[in-house]
């Protein structure tokens, strides 16, 4: 990053950065790391599944987000009963006034955003789930023999209820995959609490500043991919994918018994985009390990299989990605 302007975009960037905590913390209190892997998530032009119990304010911290970026906001509450057309849209008959004639127009779904609000994902059937995949990987919609192209900048966030399992539908391994982080939302502390209530309880009603336009998040986002990355970082990145996979020799042992599937190739490449933008958001030219370590657990979380011998041990996917960071170090 030697040209002038991308110094400066960084120092925007980073300027922009606060001042997106800062709008947002009139209405969202705390969550400051699941904002920052948000934005991440957007900087990155990929997706985001946030976990979390109801009532942790997840949409109106994602529509929060959306009005601070000057974005469009669709939500779309998943039902078993929901249509893949429900979601991308439908051609329905329609008559030209002028001429009588008679023929089909395309509406567009609720697809047809900037920021998709994904509610309850796992309550939909895998039919419907995966009317989501074409627009998550190409930015686009195919309906009837025709390709519609989804305005950028495009971001699909995801919720899932980690309680309730019954008459849910799992997302398969392969559409986890398109998820570049998965995220867990945790209670608020005893002082945050306390702030949400007496702020929800009142007639305050916070009116929000617009901190960056459309175009702008277009040019930080090309800004990510031109950020240089040393090859020892590289490197790390692929050891620490490479190493969640039992069945190379390098391996450590506890990866061999614990785990039935590692990350795939995509995990690396995520890797290396989020450490790309942590340290541009931080102010820095370029990533070093400390980048990569704080996004290990997102992009890693739901791409470790546990086997029989992990769950029976009550060991999750966050401990083993631990245990390997700190196998690599």
């Amino acid at each position: 990053m030697e040209k002038q302007d991308d110094v400066t975009l960084v120092q925007s960037l980073y300027d922009a950065r606060q001042r997106i905590f800062s709008e947002m913390g009139n209405v969202i209190i705390g969550q400051r790391e699941i904002i920052d892997q948000l934005l991440v998530t957007i900087l990155c032009r990929g997706h985001c599944l946030l976990i979390g119990v109801p009532g942790l304010a997840k949409t109106l911290m994602i529509k929060t987000l959306a009005d601070v970026l000057d974005l469009n906001f669709k939500r779309i509450q998943f039902t078993p009963d929901l249509m893949p057309s429900d979601i991308t849209g439908t051609e329905l008959i329609q008559e030209d006034k002028t001429t009588g004639k008679r023929e089909f127009q395309f509406f567009g779904g609720p697809i047809f955003g900037n920021i998709i609000l994904a509610d309850e994902i796992n309550r939909t059937p895998p039919k419907t789930q995966s009317a989501l995949l074409e627009a998550m990987q190409e930015h686009r919609v195919t309906t009837a023999g025709k390709t519609y192209v989804l305005d950028e900048p495009f971001f699909v966030l995801a919720t899932q209820n980690p309680i309730e399992q019954e008459g849910t539908y799992p997302l398969p391994e392969a559409q986890l995959d398109r998820f570049m982080f998965s995220l867990r939302i945790e209670y608020p502390s005893f002082a945050e609490e306390i702030e949400i209530v007496r702020s929800t309880t009142s007639d305050i009603d916070p009116k929000l500043s617009k901190i960056v336009s459309k175009q702008e998040i277009l040019t930080f986002q090309k800004l990510i991919k031109r950020v240089p990355v040393a090859d020892n970082i590289i490197e790390y990145a692929v050891k620490l994918v490479t190493s969640t996979r039992p069945h190379e020799e390098k391996s450590p042992d506890f990866v061999k018994k614990w785990v039935e599937w590692g990350a795939g190739p995509r995990a690396s490449q995520y890797l290396i985009l989020a450490a790309k933008a942590y340290a541009v958001l931080n102010g820095k030219p370029t990533p070093n390990k400390d980048d990569i370590i704080r996004a290990a657990k997102p992009v890693l979380r739901h791409r470790i299989i546990p086997n029989f011998n992990a769950e029976s041990e009550g060991i999750d996917t966050d401990t083993i990605t631990g245990k390997i960071l700190q196998w690599l170090n």
